[in-house]
């Protein structure tokens, strides 16, 4: 067959002849180029079209995998508000795939927590809000028994347990996120020295003394009154469970409580200050809501509390306040 002139013969023998037969295939062979032509460009625009709906597919998927990672680590972050289903397109709240799936045992997750969450914080608030009366009553009772010995250790249990009932009832308003600042302008090292000058830091469980060091005036903006609950508990955690001297500097903006203890606990320094758990053993006994209600009243006026350790030995608490 010519490929310029395709053509088919046959040939059978006739007699003492041969007969041959020659049918052309030129409008054929023709067809079947286009034919080829167009099966080539269809599988092209098929593919074309499969890559596309492939890549926005798994944009798609990936897009909603990230927004689902975004929430999760709002919810680990404390924000327990944070759902996935809010933030994402409706195709995906509505939709049953595995990422559905996965946004539903989130969202489960994080309501059901955030529940819990709920229920302890109203335990604590109640039982702080029932003891205030009693407690009162109580060291009523202990101011009339007479001088003794006996007396001054119910009276300094009485205080103890009224100390820690206000502590309770602050960490539950922190916890309600119901607490506003009161913000203005102070230079920082005449706020904090008149603090000290106050006696501020002079009430703790022990009779030592907190050396102070002002450099670098700065203005910031923040509540004087919290900032005061700051420092108290961070200067009496560090009192109460580190070692002489304590010692208390601003330099610009930034306050620093130091004592010269054993140091934070590396747990603690991990995972952050938990409530009623004090840490390591040698730092002594207590209820461990002193550093969790400094760094609930730091969050509340805009600054930042770093908990570390000191090379040389002792607990490092760097507050950083908000220029003004």
């Amino acid at each position: 067959m010519d490929s310029a002139d395709p053509a088919v013969w046959a040939a059978r023998p006739v007699g003492d002849r041969v007969l041959s037969v020659r049918l052309p295939l030129r409008e054929q062979a023709d067809e079947m180029a286009e034919f080829d032509q167009q099966l080539l460009v269809s599988g092209a625009v098929v593919v074309a079209l499969a890559a596309l709906g492939g890549a926005g597919l798994a944009s798609r998927l990936s897009r909603d995998l990230r927004a689902a990672a975004t929430i999760a680590r709002r919810i680990s972050q404390g924000d327990l508000d944070a759902r996935i289903d809010h933030p994402l397109p409706p195709g995906f709240r509505h939709g049953r795939d595995e990422v559905a799936d996965l946004a539903t045992a989130v969202d489960t997750m994080a309501a059901s927590l955030q529940r819990r969450l709920e229920a302890e914080q109203r335990f604590t608030a109640d039982v702080a809000h029932e003891l205030r009366t009693p407690l009162t009553g109580l060291h009523t009772a202990a101011e009339l028994l007479p001088p003794s010995r006996p007396t001054e250790l119910v009276r300094d249990r009485v205080c103890a347990l009224r100390a820690l009932t206000e502590d309770l009832l602050e960490v539950a308003r922190l916890d309600a996120d119901v607490e506003r600042p009161d913000l203005e302008v102070h230079p920082l090292a005449a706020l904090v020295d008149s603090m000290v000058q106050r006696g501020l830091f002079a009430g703790q469980p022990t009779d030592r003394g907190v050396r102070f060091e002002g450099v670098g005036e700065r203005l910031v903006r923040t509540d004087a009154r919290r900032l005061e609950r700051i420092l108290a508990n961070l200067v009496g955690n560090a009192r109460r469970h580190g070692g002489d001297p304590v010692e208390l500097s601003v330099d610009g903006a930034v306050v620093t409580v130091r004592d010269h203890g054993p140091g934070f606990p590396e747990h603690l320094l991990r995972e952050g200050p938990q409530r009623f758990k004090t840490g390591a053993r040698e730092r002594g006994q207590g209820t461990g809501l002193g550093l969790t209600i400094a760094l609930g009243q730091a969050a509340v006026v805009g600054a930042r509390v770093e908990l570390a350790n000191a090379p040389d030995g002792g607990a490092v608490a760097v507050v950083r306040l908000p220029e003004a």
